[in-house]
């Protein structure tokens, strides 16, 4: 089965107590794209400027990614920069040039219409309503959305979440969106809000999956995911939209939902993340096999006992 994965794909500036890259691959759509790919079929819908060449194409179509999404545009590609000498859990945004990607308005191909799986990165909350009722016929719709929305667009964002499965965001942002200090309750508010399903994102502390009552099946529990304790970690820019992309992408590699495959879609979000932390920008992600991916999963199933 196949994905549409809608956002951005940018030129990133990074430093870390690892060292420090400019203008590397970057974006929400591309950490996603790679990580999913080793699931499922991959279409990304994005825009980028002159200066995106084949190369930085070649790195998507290499993994199988369909690129006929990616819209070209006069002028230059998002570009953002961070460091992380502080904290490896918050990036401390150095700069941020929206250009091409702030008259972004997503055009899908006919060709992605009968895509089956939706993920909605972060980006305008309107336009993601936009997609979402074009792709009226997806079998799954996830989403992200960030602070800067909650705050800013939260109309808009409320009509979005009445349209989407599944919501992944961390806990700040649950607790922002919900007005409620309490996660578990915060959890609840947003899951009332339309989402059958919340994924809440802890960082270096995994994730925790919450079900509204009677979706996906029986039962009402959240589910916690740990995550992988790494030796190094070089860069943390994209370990959430690579957590989503494995999640996403395990989802639309199976024949049905239930919670049981939700819950292991964490375990798979959990092992990309991990995966796109160990080297800078989207490098460890293009290298990988599907055989160090199963055996990174079978580790976490060893943590938790998951059978």
């Amino acid at each position: 089965m196949s994905i549409v994965v809608v956002g951005s794909v940018a030129f990133d500036d990074v430093a870390s107590p690892s060292g420090s890259v400019k203008g590397i691959l970057g974006g929400a759509a591309t950490y996603f794209s790679l990580a999913a790919s080793y699931f499922t079929q991959v279409r990304v819908v994005a825009v980028v400027g002159e200066d995106f060449g084949a190369e930085h194409e070649d790195v998507l179509k290499k993994r199988g990614v369909d690129t006929r999404g990616i819209e070209r545009s006069a002028g230059k590609t998002f570009r953002w920069g961070g460091s992380y000498a502080e904290n490896l859990n918050e990036a401390k945004t150095t700069f941020t040039d929206l250009n091409v990607f702030e008259k972004f308005q997503p055009r899908i191909p006919k060709e992605y219409e009968d895509t089956e799986f939706l993920f909605l990165a972060n980006i305008q909350p309107t336009l993601q309503a936009e997609v979402r009722r074009k792709m009226n016929g997806v079998r799954l719709t996830g989403c992200d959305t960030m602070n800067y929305w909650i705050t800013g667009a939260r109309k808009e964002l409320a009509e979005t979440l009445k349209l989407v499965d599944v919501l992944l965001i961390n806990d700040t942002e649950t607790k922002m969106l919900a007005d409620e200090k309490n996660l578990p309750r915060g959890a609840r508010k947003v899951l009332a809000m339309g989402p059958k399903a919340l994924v809440i994102k802890h960082g270096e502390y995994g994730a925790t999956i919450f079900f509204r009552e009677g979706a996906f099946g029986i039962g009402h529990h959240p589910f916690r995911a740990p995550t992988l304790p790494l030796d190094e970690v070089k860069d943390p820019t994209g370990a959430g939209d690579s957590f989503a992309g494995g999640f996403m992408g395990y989802l639309a590699s199976q024949p049905e939902l239930s919670r049981e495959v939700l819950k292991r879609a964490l375990f798979y979000g959990g092992v990309m993340g991990s995966f796109a932390v160990e080297n800078f920008g989207t490098e460890r992600l293009q290298s990988l096999t599907r055989d160090e991916i199963d055996e990174r999963f079978q580790i976490f199933c060893e943590l938790t006992h998951l059978e």
